[in-house]
């Protein structure tokens, strides 16, 4: 016993449970002493803090043969159940009737639907369905199927259809030349539009009332027609790209931020040049960071970075056969890690700008459209996966990033006049938009909607009596605007599906002009007014002695001006109002004394001698004797004119 103790005592104990030991019958009477039972507790204390307290339990088994047969058994009765009341449908209608009939009768809740009394009574069938039976019933499912398939199509595309804010409209009228650029910052605040007018204008549709003005309009490019106006992904910057070599970057409000570098023209390789050196078609913002690209006819594109005003990659495209090629749309991916842009050999192009030198495009397809037309957009999906490109071949293509070489779908007859007409994503990605061109007075340009996956139209949206060129639906706003070749830009919402933006500005009043109210203090005479109301001052005769006084006085009246009689240029009439004719009269024609200078001057010579002030008392005793000259009209004594000057003066020093 006690080497026992010993043993529990060394170490931690034993974890789980305690183990019952044999007793013997003569220590069962024994209670066990308190020791014991403290090193217990503290041993399963010890346990359960280590987590060791539950090793020592019995793992659960399970029968998995009778839980199969279990499962077996339920599978077939219910299989039998559905067969037997599909075979007693009749029977149960007829029980469902009697069952109505009697429900007065019946005492509890109704039977569950289906279920009948016949069914109780009778015994399960022992036979199997039929073949014939079974295919007629998956032949049914399919047709059911099919139906429903063919529901859903349908439903889809009246949810395509329904999805299209255009239930209202408002038009912005930017002037008589084609919307040519079209652009919208991220909140959907502003709307920039440029035309071929060489204009800028921006919208702001909070502070729009129905006249649908707009606050600032400006000419970033002096005579070049603007191609692109777009907002950057934080919205305090537009990008504005026009018709010359240099882009330039403005902030909310138009004023100028950065203008880009011009590149040498005498320079072959253009990868060695600080800029452009030809005419820009496009350019897009990085939506992912503060850069932009622009391309250009000098057959680049341009990766820019607006902070230092300096390019940062350029990208140079070649045709298949290793020449030069214009690239006339370009754009970035979703994520802003690809470019893709249209050539004027009819390829399209993507390139990675991750890489460090732009040698080979990642994807590029040479054949994409018609050799020698211009593709006048590309244009990526929400997705990345989906690059749409409008053609100047009149078609529109949808290709697939992961299998460039084919396209996914292609639409042809559309007309297509401008290099800058648009195509676009829906922003639930399951529509393509696009519009069409038509000639002055020859018919109707149209908005046309295309779902993306079979690229089969969902719904056309005429627009105006002339091409649609630029297009965009903003996510937020769920607005659609849209440029036109007439100078308008119609803006389409729906007011239960769009939020802000053309809303705010369609049902707001116009200001009317502040008028300032004043009360003018006016003398009224009622002679026949009672004594009550009657002012006694006004017929006293001191009163109407001093109003008289204060009508004769011109400050006290405020009299006016009175008409000029005679002068010019103001209402000096003796002097004039030129600067020349006020010296003419104060100094060409003031009175001037016409006295002999030397008589007025001799005329101070006594009291000068008699009181010297300034330089006679300096020179007193060495100033020489002053001699005048005489005049010729005078006469003279022969005595002096005989007489030498300098004797003369020895005379009058001896006298002295």
């Amino acid at each position: 016993m006690a080497n026992n103790t010993n043993q529990s005592i060394s170490g931690f104990g034993s974890f789980g449970p305690p183990k019952k030991n044999p007793v013997p019958a003569r220590e069962t009477s024994e209670s066990p002493t308190s020791g014991d039972k403290d090193e217990s507790k503290e041993s399963d204390a010890m346990a359960e803090m280590m987590g060791f307290s539950g090793f020592g339990k019995k793992a659960r088994t399970f029968d998995l043969e009778a839980m199969l047969a279990q499962t077996k058994k339920t599978a077939e009765e219910m299989r039998k159940t559905n067969f037997q009341e599909t075979e007693n449908a009749n029977d149960n209608k007829d029980s469902e009737s009697s069952d109505d009939s009697d429900s007065d009768e019946e005492i509890g809740p109704p039977l569950p639907p289906g279920f009948s009394t016949s069914a109780i009574s009778t015994e399960k069938p022992k036979t199997q369905p039929s073949t014939d039976t079974v295919k007629q019933s998956t032949a049914q499912r399919k047709e059911d199927s099919d139906e429903d398939d063919d529901s859903d199509d349908d439903d889809d595309e009246l949810r395509l259809e329904k999805k299209i804010p255009a239930t209202h409209e408002i038009t912005l009228d930017h002037g008589d030349k084609t919307i040519s650029a079209l652009g919208i910052d991220p909140a959907g605040a502003r709307l920039a539009t440029g035309s071929f007018d060489f204009d800028v204008k921006f919208w702001d549709f909070a502070a729009m009332d129905v006249t649908l003005r707009s606050f600032r309009t400006f000419r970033p490019c002096e005579c070049h027609q603007i191609k692109t106006t777009q907002f950057s992904n934080t919205g305090d910057m537009v990008l504005i790209v026009a018709g010359n070599a240099q882009a330039k970057v403005v902030d909310r409000d138009g004023f100028e931020l950065m203008e880009c570098v011009k590149g040498d023209q005498y320079i072959v390789d253009m990868a060695k040049t600080k800029g452009h050196t030809g005419m820009l078609h496009g350019g897009c913002w990085n939506p992912k960071a503060k850069e932009f690209c622009t391309c250009s006819d000098d057959g680049t594109v341009r990766v820019w970075d607006p902070n230092i005003n300096k390019q940062e990659k350029v990208i140079k495209f070649r045709s298949i056969t290793g020449r030069k090629t214009v690239p006339t749309a370009c754009t970035y991916s979703r994520d802003g890690k690809l470019i893709a842009a249209g050539c004027q050999d009819g390829s399209l192009q993507v390139w990675d700008i991750r890489r460090q030198t732009m040698v080979s495009p990642v994807y590029k397809t040479p054949t994409a459209h018609v050799n020698g037309t211009e593709t006048s957009c590309v244009c990526f999906s929400y997705d990345n996966k989906t690059l749409a490109s409008r053609g100047g071949d009149d078609t529109l293509k949808l290709w697939d990033i992961r299998n460039f070489k084919r396209p996914l779908g292609v639409e042809q007859g559309l007309t297509n006049y401008y290099s800058m007409t648009e195509c676009i994503f829906s922003p639930d990605d399951r529509m393509v938009i696009t519009g069409t061109s038509v000639k002055k007075n020859e018919g109707q340009g149209k908005l046309v909607f295309y779902s993306r996956d079979t690229l089969e139209k969902v719904a056309i949206l005429p627009v105006a009596e002339s091409s649609v060129v630029r297009c965009l639906w903003h996510p937020k706003l769920n607005q659609i605007m849209v440029g036109c070749g007439n100078g308008e830009t119609k803006v389409y919402y729906n007011p239960e599906k769009s939020h802000n933006g053309a809303l705010l500005c369609a049902t707001k009043k116009k200001r009317k002009a502040q008028q300032i109210e004043f009360v003018v203090n006016q003398h009224i005479i009622t002679p026949h007014s009672l004594p009550l109301f009657r002012d006694t001052n006004a017929t006293s005769k001191l009163a109407r002695k001093r109003l008289e006084k204060e009508r004769k006085d011109p400050m006290m009246s405020h009299r006016p001006d009175l008409p000029i009689t005679s002068g010019k240029g103001g209402r000096v009439a003796a002097t004039g109002g030129t600067l020349s004719s006020y010296i003419v009269s104060n100094l060409a024609l003031r009175k001037v004394d016409d006295s002999n200078p030397r008589e007025a001057i001799l005329r101070h010579a006594k009291e000068a001698e008699e009181n010297p002030m300034w330089v006679t008392p300096a020179y007193k005793e060495t100033q020489p004797v002053p001699i005048f000259q005489v005049d010729d009209d005078e006469e003279e004594d022969e005595d002096t004119r005989d007489v030498p000057h300098w004797t003369k003066r020895q005379k009058t020093d001896d006298s002295k």
